[in-house]
């Protein structure tokens, strides 16, 4: 709630159950999220320690600390649960 209103996080973290694709490493880097923890792997879309590296590419402006695979087993199964009742 401290962050409401704000368009930069500094100082803030980002915890999330799929590596961030392209699109949302960019909204990571322009809010100066300070770091970003995720579960599994995105090997289709992922772009942070998959796919692109978007924090290696040296137009990248802001390059939070990031730390992936973190309980990724457990996330794995939860996103397949998850699907699996959509489809």
């Amino acid at each position: 709630r401290a962050a409401a209103g704000q368009s930069r996080l500094d100082g803030y973290d980002l915890w999330v159950s799929l590596e961030p694709c392209t699109m949302c490493a960019g909204a990571i880097a322009h809010a100066r999220l300070r770091r970003v923890y995720f579960a599994a792997h995105d090997e289709k879309a992922g772009a942070v320690e998959s796919g692109v590296r978007f924090f290696d590419n040296a137009s990248c402006h802001h390059r939070p600390e990031i730390y992936g695979g973190i309980g990724a087993a457990e996330a794995r199964a939860m996103l397949q649960e998850f699907f699996a009742k959509r489809r």
